[in-house]
């Protein structure tokens, strides 16, 4: 019986996937999730609010960033698309001329959903760290919490934790702070002693 050969994914694999799933190519393998819920979506447009007026258009801070939506991310043979990212204006000075990036950027934040979360809490991490990014958030809107992370000696180090209790200041845009409840809108904040489920109809 003749062997079955695996052909290696291609970048035209990733293309002719149908436009209402996510595709990434992870470890040589082709993977999709669904589009985001409105709980995720919300999160991702009001935490992109929150850091594009003061640090890519200055307004109450330093500026010298700039942010994509769902960017498409080359990174080595990897092809990942984190939820938002930012790039330090003096390393991203130009579009690239493909559909994905090739620089890596300088911060990712990946929004948790319940058809990413062990995916971007594990293999994403790591490839994340495995190409230098200096800082890294997880954002999960169910649980209400923000988690911030910088690459240390080639390991993600925690730097703090926040609930929609908090005003979050956290690294790389700690020149700010800002109240995590903003990001869902349509949630009351979620006490510590309170049960999450029902927050999580609706998450894909």
């Amino acid at each position: 019986m003749a062997e079955t050969v695996n052909k290696p994914v291609t970048y035209a694999d990733l293309e002719a996937v149908p436009p209402h799933l996510v595709a990434e190519i992870i470890d040589g393998v082709l993977r999709t999730h669904p589009r985001p819920s409105p709980r995720h979506s919300g999160a991702a447009n009001a935490i992109s609010a929150k850091l594009t007026d003061p640090f890519q258009w200055g307004g109450g801070g330093p500026g010298g960033w700039v942010f994509f939506v769902e960017p498409e991310l080359k990174l080595g043979t990897h092809i990942l698309v984190p939820d938002i990212a930012g790039w330090r204006r003096e390393r991203l000075s130009a579009y690239p001329e493909t559909n994905y990036f090739e620089i890596a950027p300088d911060w990712v934040c990946e929004i948790l959903s319940a058809s990413t979360e062990i995916r971007d809490r594990t293999v994403k991490m790591r490839i994340y760290a495995e190409e230098g990014l200096p800082y890294f958030w997880l954002i999960d809107p169910r649980l209400q919490i923000l988690e911030a992370f910088e690459l240390v000696e080639g390991r993600w180090a925690k730097v703090g934790a926040w609930s929609s209790d908090d005003q979050v200041s956290a690294p790389p845009f700690d020149a700010i702070s800002f109240s995590l409840a903003d990001l869902w809108p349509l949630d009351k904040p979620l006490g510590f002693n309170e049960d999450p489920q029902a927050l999580y109809a609706g998450d894909r």
